[in-house]
């Protein structure tokens, strides 16, 4: 990320790229009072995209998932870190994130399942799976300090009208 923005108010960093498509670069500090009013600006965003309004709830469960993890387990809620949030929206089709943080990474390979009988009642550690499920794709990258996710949008017809007016 070349640009770098620390929030504590409106997002700042969005830029409209090639084309159609939004970016948006931002940081937040590793704190969890953080997280919310972020995520709640982030969202506003996610709605400039014209975005799946079937899709918002998803989107924004993830992100806090991802951030949260940033914040807590990454990062260790250490106010002198931060957690960077990078969006690249194509409107009317997808929206990808990336969130990074500077803690020391983890295998995803080695989360346990919290669908498996002897987690079922654990009070913690149902976020990742969380965003599998909602996102259609999630990565982790840079042993696991980096995850990417991406929503692609439910096509209906004002949708599909709109990408024939605009090619």
């Amino acid at each position: 990320m070349s640009e770098r923005h620390t929030t504590s108010g409106p997002l700042t960093g969005i830029s409209r790229s090639a084309g159609r498509a939004l970016r948006m670069e931002e940081s937040i500090q590793s704190e969890i009072t953080a997280i919310s009013p972020f995520v709640d600006e982030l969202m506003l965003f996610v709605r400039q995209c014209q975005c799946d309004p079937r899709s918002e709830m998803d989107i924004e469960i993830s992100l806090r998932e991802a951030l949260a993890n940033a914040v807590i387990h990454g990062n260790h809620e250490d106010p002198n870190k931060h957690v960077y949030v990078s969006c690249l929206c194509v409107p009317y089709e997808e929206i990808s994130f990336v969130v990074r943080d500077e803690g020391k990474g983890f295998d995803s390979a080695e989360i346990p399942n919290p669908t498996a009988a002897e987690r079922l009642e654990a009070t913690h550690g149902r976020g990742v799976h969380l965003m599998k499920a909602l996102m259609d794709e999630v990565r982790f990258e840079q042993g696991g300090t980096v995850v990417r996710m991406r929503k692609k949008f439910a096509m209906d017809d004002q949708r599909a009208v709109h990408l024939k007016r605009t090619q």
